[in-house]
């Protein structure tokens, strides 16, 4: 059973991309709430996105219900790859 946001966004993001073992998470707590940021690899981008930016838009959306659920603001950054 997934007991928090970063296991259920690592269970969705792992379960989309071609290369599971490069999906890389970090939580950070402040003030504003919870910031995932998510790197993947460079193949993966448009599975993560999706067309029109619909497949991030969903996980964002699922994020802010887990969130809400759990009392905190859930924000989620994807990284750009560095090529």
């Amino acid at each position: 059973m997934i007991q928090n946001d970063h296991e259920f966004l690592e269970y969705i993001v792992r379960g989309l991309v071609n290369h599971p073992e490069d999906v890389v998470i970090k939580r950070k707590v402040d003030e504003m709430g919870v910031l995932l940021t998510l790197s993947v690899h460079p193949d993966d981008m448009g599975q993560i996105i999706g067309k029109m930016g619909n497949t991030a838009k969903a996980i964002r959306t699922l994020l802010r219900v887990v969130g809400m659920k759990n009392e905190a603001r859930v924000n989620l950054k994807i990284n750009e790859p560095e090529n």
